[in-house]
């Protein structure tokens, strides 16, 4: 089931499924595992390319080297730009914090005010992905098995995807799109 808000088609359980990151569980799996980099957009990558050398200080050596052979991004099987991979794995951009858990360079490069990127919106967003459906764009929840701590998480909270994910909601689609998300909740509930 679906609904139509602001010209994008919502999958229910953006209102239904219930997610919060475990890092300390998960590690920041999402970063090392999967068949390919994080999603780009255009601009995105532009902003990489700018802001290259103020990111590189927080980058991993591997991912340093990885980037000045292959470039900031690479085309998928699906012919989308993703982030470089470092050997194949973990994206160019990850690093490893003190206690082992997968951060993003990007990210903290923006906490250190050397870049006002603040990591590729399809990180920011997930486990919400941004599909096409015919015409029209569709969000839907990725569900991956490395992100079983955050759903049980989430079920222990009680806390909606789209509420766990409202600040890359805003930042994605604005502040009045995010309003509508509490009125169809609001629907769905008192369905």
């Amino acid at each position: 089931m679906y609904f139509d808000v602001d010209d994008l088609l919502l999958e229910k359980e953006l209102f239904t499924k219930k997610f919060v990151c475990d890092l300390s569980a998960c590690k920041g799996a999402c970063c090392v595992q999967g068949d390919a980099g994080a999603p780009l957009t255009m601009e995105e990558i532009d902003m990489l390319e700018n802001d290259l050398e103020e990111i590189k200080p927080f980058m991993s050596p591997e991912g340093v080297e990885a980037i000045s052979k292959k470039g900031v991004f690479y085309m998928d099987i699906e012919n989308e730009p993703v982030t470089t991979l470092v050997n194949g794995g973990i994206c160019a951009f990850a690093i490893h914090d003190e206690a082992g858990v997968v951060k993003c360079a990007i990210e903290k490069a923006n906490e250190n005010k050397k870049t006002n990127f603040i990591k590729p919106i399809s990180c920011h967003l997930y486990p919400i992905r941004v599909k096409k459906l015919h015409d029209r764009k569709v969000l839907v929840v990725d569900n991956w098995k490395v992100c079983s701590a955050a759903c049980t998480l989430g079920e222990q909270l009680s806390i909606p995807v789209y509420k766990f994910l409202k600040t890359p909601l805003i930042r994605a689609f604005g502040e009045s799109f995010y309003n509508d998300l509490e009125i169809v909740e609001n629907e769905i509930i008192n369905d």
